[in-house]
């Protein structure tokens, strides 16, 4: 039997979005443990699933650094925006959220016909300007339907009307496209790599593409909806055109409101899931080494988590070493057997008691370190 001074807890949770990010998670369930076994050696390692906290996770996993910059938010007003520097000073993060998220857009103004990626650009092109070449891209939490297009205006692209006058911001203007030049496209982004980190298979258009399962999201009504999803099969065929490239049906072409199928059709890029990506950076492997647990864990868990969300991704990390996993939840939803299969041995909520769940929210970190120990107390009984 081990000592406790032997037991090796690896810690690593996606954050409970909306209340306190994977670093903090992290923090309290290391507390929780400690509080029941003081000698035990955890090891903390923060995940994000390619969406936003994505950028601060790999700051803090590899002691990088963030710049901020003033870009085009997607309403077309300026906003103060960040991209992250690894710490090996040479890959750049960039969340797309930070400059043409949803969380910028008031929800009284939310509109994805006029919301525009351009800042996405601005921040590309900041960090094209200091010499990046090597580039993380994470997609999640867009405010926006434009295709990319905003995002390729920033980094040069000529995207002209009949009149051969540029078109305007937002996914609505799609529809005026009538010639794509690549005559200004900035030649770094061929001189430069992108990892895509999304975990969207969505097509460009159709009833499962961008504007018809997303946009209900940022603000579209089903007419709207279906204004947006003419307007980029629209595009898909100006593209195509000049390209070759067929983003209609292209799994992924569909993410963040479409930006997928533009780095799909005019960058060298790779797509890779965004949990695999932010576990890959994180030497999360390599950490569960000799490890007898891994405690991961999110906001919110259910059936939903075993369709390659970061908790069963980490679980099946772990299970493929031999190393047991249990999550820890905000709140626990239905059907969470699926989870067994991946290495997971139980599942835990947070809730102590019934209550709302802003209060929930607020004491998350306390509930958090409590749920921890008490797991731990149960799991090393033997000890």
């Amino acid at each position: 039997m081990k000592e406790v001074a032997d037991i090796k807890i690896v810690i690593a949770p996606d954050s409970f979005k909306g209340s306190i990010s994977a670093f903090e998670a992290s923090l309290a369930i290391e507390k929780g443990i400690k509080r029941s076994f003081p000698a035990a050696e955890t090891i903390t390692v923060p995940l994000a699933d390619g969406g936003e906290g994505t950028m601060d996770t790999l700051m803090t996993a590899t002691n990088g650094v963030k710049t901020a910059v003033t870009v085009t938010g997607p309403l077309g007003n300026p906003v103060e925006a960040f991209y992250g520097i690894l710490g090996d000073r040479k890959t750049c993060v960039i969340e797309m959220a930070s400059a043409s998220g949803l969380n910028l857009v008031p929800e009284q103004e939310q509109n994805p016909l006029v919301t525009t990626t351009y800042g996405t650009g601005e921040l590309i092109r900041h960090a094209l300007d200091k010499g990046f070449r090597s580039f993380i891209l994470a997609l999640g939490g867009s405010g926006t339907n434009d295709g990319g297009a905003g995002m390729l205006q920033a980094l040069g692209m000529n995207i002209l009307d009949n009149k051969r006058q540029r078109i305007g911001f937002g996914g609505g203007e799609l529809s005026r496209v009538d010639k794509i030049s690549l005559e200004n496209f900035d030649p770094r982004i061929n001189e430069s790599d992108f990892i895509i980190a999304s975990d969207v298979e969505n097509p460009l258009v159709g009833r499962n593409g961008a504007s018809f399962v997303f946009g209900p999201q940022k603000g579209a009504t089903e007419d709207i909806a279906q204004i947006l999803d003419q307007s980029l099969t629209h595009w898909a065929d100006k593209v195509e055109e000049m390209t070759s490239v067929k983003l209609h049906n292209m799994p992924g072409a569909g993410a963040a409101g479409g930006i997928g199928g533009a780095f799909q059709a005019f960058f060298p890029s790779v797509t890779e899931k965004g949990a695999e990506v932010v576990m890959n950076y994180t030497k999360l492997r390599e950490r569960l080494a000799d490890a007898d647990l891994l405690i991961t864990g999110e906001g919110q868990v259910d059936f939903q988590t075993a369709f390659g969300k970061t908790p069963m991704r980490a679980a099946l990390a772990a299970k493929n070493m031999g190393i047991p996993t249990i999550i820890i939840a905000g709140s626990v939803g239905k059907d969470i057997e699926s989870l067994y299969r991946y290495g997971v041995v139980s599942v835990h909520s947070i809730m102590t008691r019934p209550m709302a769940l802003d209060e929930a929210m607020r004491s998350a970190s306390k509930l958090l370190e409590h749920t921890s120990e008490q797991v731990c107390r149960t799991y090393f009984m033997k000890l």
